[in-house]
Order: C-alpha cells, then sequence, then structure tokens
C-alpha cells in the first residue's frame, strides 16, 4: 500500500521548506510498502552544520502552520548539526550534511521504493516560459 495522502502533504509541505533554506538534493521516498513505523523518507542536505539546522528549523515552522498542525514526536541529531531527524510518524524527514549523506547512502539503501515526485515551485517559477 502507498503513502497515504496525509504523509504526502506532510512530505511536500516539508520539502519545499527544505527547498526555500536552499537544501540540496531533496529526495521524497515511499516506504510505506517496507516499513510499519512511516509512510515516507525526505532526505535533504546541506553543506554544512548551520545550514542543517536552518532547514530543520524551517521544516518544522512549516509543518506547525499547516491547517493540521504537525510537530516532530521525536528529534535527534540537532546538537551536533550533522544529521538532524525528525519522526512525524507518518514522514521521518532526514537532513543531512553533505558528508554524512555520501557516507551513510539512504538513497542507495532505499533504491527499490518509489519516489514521490517533488519539484521546487521556486525553480518553476524562475524557469522562462514556464508558468505555475
Amino acid at each position: 500500500m502507498p503513502a497515504t495522502e496525509r504523509a504526502h502533504e506532510l512530505a511536500l509541505a516539508a520539502a519545499q521548506a527544505a527547498a526555500d533554506k536552499k537544501a540540496e538534493d531533496i529526495v521524497i521516498i515511499d516506504v510505506a510498502d517496507q516499513l510499519v513505523i512511516t509512510d515516507a523518507f525526505l532526505i535533504a542536505s546541506a553543506p554544512n552544520e548551520r545550514q542543517v539546522i536552518s532547514i530543520v528549523d524551517a521544516i518544522e515552522e512549516r509543518l506547525l502552520a499547516l491547517p493540521e498542525k504537525a510537530k516532530p514526536v521525536r528529534r535527534e541529531g540537532e546538537r551536533a548539526g550533522r544529521w538532524v531527524l525528525l519522526d512525524y510518524v507518518d514522514i521521518v524527514v532526514h537532513i543531512q550534511h553533505t558528508e554524512e549523506r555520501d557516507f551513510y547512502s539512504l538513497d542507495r539503501l532505499w533504491k527499490d521504493c518509489a519516489r514521490i515526485p517533488f519539484v521546487d515551485r521556486d525553480a518553476v517559477e524562475a524557469t522562462p516560459g514556464v508558468s505555475s
């Protein structure tokens, strides 16, 4: 069974918040068929610890602003700022320093799972000849 509509909504809102803070290589993976603990992983990276924390803060703010507010039930890794995990039950957000992203390669571990398409709305608006 694929990820729920709620998981899609949370993942896309979190992905846009990450993109707004210049997160790199944003990927949403539908893990609902593989895991019972969550429906989707959002994975993104940043080149330094300060930006990792900034992205995490932006995601938390955005998901709290949704009509059905979402708060993480668990938050790990913030102190080091190298790999922060936010567990929203429906989705799990992984914001990693670029070096951790390359080393742990979560994308590769979950390569057999479907991807949930995400397109940064600001990138679309900046593309000549494309209207939203």
